[in-house]
């Protein structure tokens, strides 16, 4: 672990200050990233009217803007929700779900990153190559070939946006162009439960809420998270996805900051 990033201590501030986050998402992942947030210690909130997204938005520890199910509507309130939070000094993290999928997801996360100040975006390699430019095959919301390597890609992308990328898989990237970590925790059954990657966001979301150094809340969460993965898939091996995702909310919440301190595998490039 770098001895620089205190991740269990930001867990534990999550706690403390119960921060409200913003949510902005899919429709196939609300449940289960407000089941996750309050299991973490935070508290979500799913607002998506025009009418009050930005009033929402600037009372908010964070907004989060998530592409899953994509239409016109949802993208008109996370520009209006965005551009509060820009205002009034809330951090604005983005998942460009399918990002490079179709061209209609391309158009739309490149809309909203250059209409708002986006302060984190977290997706998988061929989500961030494609808004950054490269050429990525994906599949669907999954990830294909790229042509970087994930710490060359997540680099280039955040000197090109100007802002702090978590590229996530094997091996977690998160960088602000000049300074990068990477993050080895996390388990291979994270791909078999819908929803786990936008879950992670919305916790960058609530580690963003209560740290101001971006880069360091959005490694922590990103750790905390793997290992709460770690600790769910020990306690139900060979009992299948389904019973992992509920172990997992239960790790959230029960996970300690000693054995993040512990566990954390994180290095800095």
């Amino acid at each position: 672990m770098d001895k620089s990033i205190m991740i269990g201590e930001i867990l534990e501030k999550v706690r403390r200050e119960n921060p409200l986050v913003h949510n902005i998402t899919n429709v196939v992942v609300t449940n289960f990233t407000a089941n996750g947030l309050l299991a973490l210690g935070a508290s979500p909130v799913m607002a998506y009217a025009p009418e009050e997204v930005g009033d929402m938005a600037k009372i908010a520890g964070a907004l989060v803007l998530n592409m899953g199910t994509l239409n016109s509507a949802a993208v008109e309130s996370m520009i209006i929700a965005g551009k509060s939070a820009n205002a009034h000094g809330v951090p604005v993290i983005f998942d460009p779900v399918g990002a490079g999928a179709t061209p209609y997801r391309t158009e739309m996360a490149d809309r909203i990153i250059r209409e708002v100040k986006v302060s984190i975006i977290r997706g998988n390699a061929g989500e961030i190559a494609n808004i950054a430019g490269e050429q990525a095959e994906v599949k669907g919301v999954d990830t294909g070939d790229i042509q970087k390597n994930p710490i060359d890609l997540a680099v280039m992308a955040a000197q090109k946006l100007q802002t702090i990328i978590a590229v996530t898989g094997e091996e977690d990237v998160i960088t602000d162009g000049l300074t990068t970590y990477v993050g080895r925790n996390g388990h291979p059954i994270l791909t078999k439960v819908t929803g786990t990657g936008c879950l992670l966001t919305s916790v960058i979301g609530a580690f963003a809420a209560v740290e101001k150094n971006l880069l360091v809340a959005a490694t922590s969460a990103v750790c905390t998270y793997g290992i709460a993965a770690e600790l769910a898939a020990e306690k139900t091996v060979n009992q299948g996805p389904g019973s992992f995702q509920i172990e997992f909310l239960n790790q959230l919440a029960a996970v300690s900051d000693q054995e993040i301190n512990e566990k954390s595998n994180v290095e800095k490039r």
